[in-house]
C-alpha cells in the first residue's frame, strides 16, 4: 500500500514539476491548481499541512506542557523564548502561515466543478475542519469564509465561534457526500488518500470524532452560557448513535528514506536524516525531570508508567534523567540527560498521527461525565489508557498500570473526584511527542493537568497564554482586517470557548 501511494505521488510530482514529492502547488491564487484534480492532489493536500502540525505546533505543546526541554548541555538557551514568553508576533508564526498556505489545496479539491469526485471533496471538507479547529483554538477571530479566495489578498476575519458552527456543518457536508448518490462516473478514492486509502467508512468515523472534539472544547463555555448549552444538547442528540475512532488516525503517503524530503517530517526533524545524521532539534530536545518523575512512579502520588520506555531513551545505565527548564549550564544539570524514545522516533517511513484512538476514548469518556452521551466513561478513559501503550508498545503493562494508578488522586479514575481532571492528565501522558499542541489547547480549556506545564514560562506571568498573537504576514499584508491585540491580552482572551477560571 505504501509503496503504490508513493508511486502516485511520485507521479503527481512528475507531470507538475514540484519540487519535492508532498508538493503541489503553493500558492492559492496559482491558476494551474485547477488543472490538478482532486484524484492526483488529495495525498499532498492533506500531507503539506500536517507537516506544520507534527514539527511546529507539536514542539511548542511539548515544550509549554512540560514533556520537552532543551539540552543546554550542548545548546545555549535552548527554548529560552517559549520558556520568556516574549511573545511577539513572529513566535511559532509557522503555525499561521504554513496552515493557511497550505489547507488553500484543500479548498481546491472542495470547490472542483465535478461531481465525480464528491468522496474526495468529502475527505478535503473533513480535513480542512481538522486544521481549521486548531486555527481558532490557537488564534480566535480567523479568516474563514474568504480564506482561499484567488485574487483576494485581505479576507475578512470571522468571529471565532461562526468558524466553529461552519466547522461543524462543514463535517455534516461531508458525511452528505459520502452517503449520498454518486454518478456512475464517480471516481472512487483509493491509494492517493494516506489516511484510509479510500475506506470512507473510516473517514465518517473520523467526522463524527471530529464533531465530537468541536463540542466538547465549547463544554466549559455551556455550564454557564445557555445559548452554547442549547447548541450542544442539540448536536449532541445527532451523535447519540454516531460510531467513533477506536483505532489511530494515522497518515503515510509513502514515508521512505529515499531521501530527506520524503522522511516522515517528525522523524526528519527529530530523528535522523538520510545519512544517519540527528535531525534539526534532534540533539536539542530532551526529557524534563518533571516528565521523568512523573512516568517513573518518584513524583508524589504517581506509579510507575512503562511508557517512559518508548517515549524518552535511558541514559548509559538504563535510567531516565530529565532537565528542569530554564536550567543552563554545567553543574545545574546532569551530565547526561534523555533524548526522544523509539517509540516516538522509529524509523524514517513511520506513520504520523493526526488522531490517536486514546484522544477518541478521552473525548467520549468526558462526554459521559458532563452528561451529553451515555455509556461507561471509567471504562472508556481506561480503553484510552490501553490505547495508548497500545500504540507505543507496551500494551502487555497497561493493565498492571490502570490498577495500580487508580486509587491516586489526579491521574486515577476512583481516585480522582473531578473526573474531568484524570482524563485531561491521562490525555497529557497519551499525547506526549505525539500531539503537543492539543494538550496545550486542552490545559488551556480545563486547567488540567495543573501540575504538567512549564513552570519556568509560567514565571513571568503566572500561566500560559490563552491564545497566540497574530503573525507578521497578517500584520502587514491583510493590516485593514487584522484584530488589535497586545501581548498582555492574550494572557486573559482566548478563544470563544475559554472561560477565566475563578
Amino acid at each position: 500500500m505504501k509503496n503504490l501511494k508513493f508511486i502516485i505521488v511520485i507521479f503527481v510530482m512528475a507531470f507538475y514539476s514540484c519540487d519535492n514529492y508532498l508538493d503541489i502547488n503553493d500558492s492559492p491564487n496559482n491558476p494551474t491548481s485547477d488543472l490538478i484534480n482532486p484524484k492526483l492532489g488529495l495525498s499532498a493536500a492533506i500531507t503539506k499541512p500536517y507537516r506544520a502540525h507534527t514539527r511546529t505546533a507539536n514542539q511548542l505543546g511539548n515544550v509549554w506542557m512540560n514533556n520537552w526541554g532543551g539540552n543546554v548541555n550542548q545548546y545555549t538557551s535552548a527554548y529560552s523564548t517559549e520558556y520568556s514568553l516574549q511573545l511577539g508576533n513572529n513566535f511559532y508564526n509557522g503555525i499561521w502561515d504554513n496552515y493557511y498556505l497550505n489547507t488553500a489545496n484543500l479548498t481546491n479539491i472542495i470547490n472542483y466543478n465535478s461531481a465525480d469526485y464528491d468522496d474526495h471533496k468529502a475527505i478535503a471538507k473533513i480535513m480542512k475542519s481538522y486544521f481549521f479547529q486548531q486555527l481558532v483554538d490557537l488564534y480566535g477571530d480567523i479568516p474563514y469564509s474568504q480564506a482561499h479566495i484567488a485574487g483576494l489578498l485581505n479576507p475578512a476575519y470571522d468571529d471565532d465561534k461562526d468558524v466553529y458552527r461552519s466547522l461543524y456543518t462543514q463535517l455534516d457536508e461531508a458525511l452528505a457526500l459520502i452517503d449520498g448518490t454518486h454518478p456512475a462516473t464517480s471516481i472512487a478514492v483509493g491509494a492517493e488518500d494516506p489516511v484510509f486509502a479510500g475506506d470512507m467508512d473510516m473517514w465518517k468515523k473520523f467526522a463524527n470524532t471530529l464533531k465530537l472534539r468541536l463540542l466538547i472544547r465549547e463544554s466549559v463555555l455551556a455550564e454557564t452560557d445557555a445559548a452554547s448549552a442549547t447548541y450542544l444538547n442539540s448536536k449532541f442528540t445527532e451523535l447519540a448513535s454516531a460510531s467513533f475512532m477506536t483505532t489511530d488516525v494515522v497518515i503515510n503517503p509513502g514515508y521512505s528514506d529515499g531521501n530527506n524530503n520524503q522522511q516522515n517530517p517528525f522523524y526528519n526533524l527529530f530523528g535522523l536524516d538520510t545519512a544517519g545524521n540527528p535531525g534539526t532539534s534532534a540533539q536539542v530536545v530532551v526529557a524534563t525531570q518533571h516528565a521523568v518523575e512523573f512516568l517513573n512512579g518518584t513524583e508524589p502520588n504517581t506509579t510507575f508508567d512503562n511508557r517512559i520506555s518508548k517515549l524518552y531513551k535511558p541514559i548509559t545505565g538504563g535510567s531516565y534523567v530529565g532537565v528542569i527548564q530554564g536550567n543552563q549550564g554545567a553543574g545545574n544539570v546532569p551530565p547526561a540527560l534523555s533524548f526522544l524514545g523509539n517509540g516516538l522516533l522509529v524509523s524514517s517511513d513511520q506513520d504520523g498521527y493526526l488522531m490517536t484512538a486514546a484522544e477518541s476514548y478521552f473525548l467520549q469518556s468526558e462526554a459521559v461525565v458532563r452528561g451529553y452521551l451515555t455509556g461507561n466513561a471509567k471504562s472508556l478513559f481506561q480503553t484510552g489508557i490501553q490505547s495508548s501503550f497500545d500504540l507505543l508498545g507496551v500494551g502487555a503493562s497497561a493493565a498492571g498500570y490502570i490498577a495500580s494508578s487508580d486509587a491516586l488522586p489526579g491521574i486515577g479514575w476512583d481516585g480522582t473526584a473531578n473526573k474531568i481532571e484524570a482524563i485531561m492528565t491521562q490525555k497529557w501522558v497519551a499525547l506526549n511527542g505525539i500531539n503537543g499542541i492539543e494538550s496545550y489547547i486542552e490545559y488551556t480549556r480545563t486547567g488540567f493537568p495543573a501540575t504538567s506545564v512549564s513552570t519556568v514560562a509560567i514565571t513571568p506571568t503566572g500561566d500560559l497564554p490563552k491564545r497566540l498573537m497574530y503573525p507578521t504576514s497578517e500584520l502587514t499584508g491583510n493590516s485593514a482586517n487584522v484584530p488589535s491585540i497586545s501581548l498582555a491580552q492574550i494572557f486573559t482572551q482566548g478563544p470563544f470557548w475559554y472561560v477565566p477560571a475563578n
